[in-house]
């Protein structure tokens, strides 16, 4: 063997033997520099995630007080100023964990104004300007019958989130409601029951 190859063997063995059977065996710091890594990415999407299912959430109970509210109202014969409080209650009493006085809510009942278009008998609302009696308002085709009536609720609530980074401005969710009244034709609105 010339002297050459020996010296090159010899070389090649002490560094697969040493330095690089050392490099390669170190991890002590690895898992530090992994986590320092990660960590920051993994701690955004847990964050993210959260504030995407609670802004999500909100919007999920903006139309269950839409439907509720319209349901509610579509029960009853006669609605009086009372049973209206006592719906605002119960549909604010929905939005639980979010803050009620976030939403608007709007109950009105729409009756055939006999050519074709609808008119409101009656509106009622809560942190929202009640519709004005005789307006005409536009729904989908079909709704109201002739003599008919149907209960129309609508919903606006703004989603304001608790981490702004996420959300920086407030998100406005809403929701409209149509329901026929169940026992009568025509729900009546009065002041006391």
């Amino acid at each position: 063997m010339s002297p050459s190859k020996t010296s090159l063997r010899q070389r090649l063995g002490r560094l697969r033997g040493g330095a690089v059977h050392r490099f390669t065996a170190a991890c002590g710091g690895m898992a530090a520099v992994e986590f320092a890594l990660i960590a920051p990415v993994m701690i955004t999407l847990y964050f993210g995630v959260t504030e995407l299912s609670n802004a999500y959430d909100a919007n999920t109970k903006s139309t269950a007080v839409a439907s509720t509210a319209a349901d509610l109202i579509a029960q009853e014969k006669v609605v009086c100023d009372a049973e209206m409080t006592d719906a605002f209650t119960a549909l604010n009493a929905i939005m639980y964990p979010f803050p009620p006085n976030s939403m608007k809510v709007r109950i009105s009942s729409l009756i055939d104004n006999g050519n074709g278009t609808v008119k409101v008998a009656w509106s009622d609302g809560q942190n929202y300007t009640p519709r004005t009696v005789n307006s005409a308002v536009t729904i989908p085709a079909g709704l109201v019958t002739d003599g008919g009536s149907v209960i129309m609720s609508e919903v606006e609530y703004t989603y304001n989130s608790p981490a702004p980074h996420f959300f920086p401005t407030a998100k406005t969710m809403s929701d409209t409601y149509y329901l026929h009244p169940r026992k009568v034709d025509q729900i009546t609105r009065q002041v006391a029951c």
